[in-house]
Parts: structure tokens; C-alpha cells; sequence
């Protein structure tokens, strides 16, 4: 298969319009908080202390790419724009975030994983099915030939 298909191609549905929607703002606001303080967060120098506490290094670098793949991939999903790659960054983040924040709980009242787990089964879903009808990978879709290439 051609991997612009693969990347482009979706299942044609509405229904994953949705969870587009809800997994984008949430990734979004999480990362924006994380990068830029929004809303009482802590900001990026904040976020990459924190996960020096948790073995990253280097730090700054992870809580860059971390950050920005909620926040900047959390856009894209949204508009449904390369969604399955931003569907494999926010999976790996909240893999990431249950093994190393919250593996020893289920809970979000004791710290637990079911919050990350969530996001993390929501990006799965986005890898297998695309961005649905109603994204921008539909249209891009639409203008790729059965051969990979584009149409004229």
C-alpha cells in the first residue's frame, strides 16, 4: 500500500468526528497547559523539572515533545489533519504517562491510570479507523488515485 493511502485513507463515518473532538481538546488543553501555563498549569520550566524526578533526560526535551505532541497534535486531530500520525504521538505520551506517572493505580482519585488509559485507547481508536468522514484526511483521500498518486 501506498503510505500516502495509509496515512490519508479513513474509514468513512461520522462517528469519528466525536472522538476526534474529545480527544483533540483534551490533548490540547493538557498541553497547553503544560507549555504555556493556560488555565493554572504549570508551564513548560515546571513540567521538565517534574520529569526530572521521574529519570528523563534529558528533560527539557521530553517535556517539549511530550507538550507539543498534546498540544500541537491535539490541533490536528481535531481538524482530523494527519490523524493518524497525531493518534501515534498521543498514544505513545499516554503509554508513556502510565508506565512512568500513574502505574500504581487504576483510579483518578488515588493518582490512577484510567484517565491516561482512556486517551490512550481513544488514539488507538484513531489509528485503526482515520480520521472519519468530516476531516481534512477525507478530502485529501478523495484526491489520491487507486496507483498513490495524485489526481491532476
Amino acid at each position: 500500500m501506498n503510505i500516502r493511502k495509509l496515512i490519508f485513507s479513513t474509514v468513512p463515518t461520522s462517528s469519528l468526528l466525536f472522538v476526534r473532538i474529545a480527544l483533540g481538546i483534551v490533548l490540547m488543553a493538557h498541553g497547553a497547559q503544560k507549555l504555556f501555563g493556560f488555565a493554572g498549569g504549570s508551564g513548560i520550566d515546571a513540567f521538565s523539572s517534574y520529569l526530572s524526578t521521574l529519570n528523563f533526560s534529558p528533560p527539557m526535551l521530553f517535556a517539549v515533545l511530550a507538550a507539543g505532541t498534546e498540544f500541537f497534535g491535539g490541533a490536528l486531530i481535531i481538524v482530523g489533519l494527519l490523524t493518524r500520525v497525531a493518534s501515534i504521538g498521543a498514544l505513545i505520551t499516554m503509554l508513556v504517562a502510565i508506565v512512568k506517572v500513574h502505574p500504581n493505580a487504576f483510579f483518578t482519585e488515588h493518582f490512577g491510570m484510567e484517565f491516561p488509559l482512556v486517551l490512550a485507547l481513544l488514539s488507538a481508536a484513531l489509528i485503526i479507523g482515520g480520521g472519519g468522514l468530516w476531516s481534512l484526511d477525507w478530502l485529501v483521500s478523495k484526491t489520491i488515485r487507486e496507483d498513490g498518486r495524485s489526481f491532476n
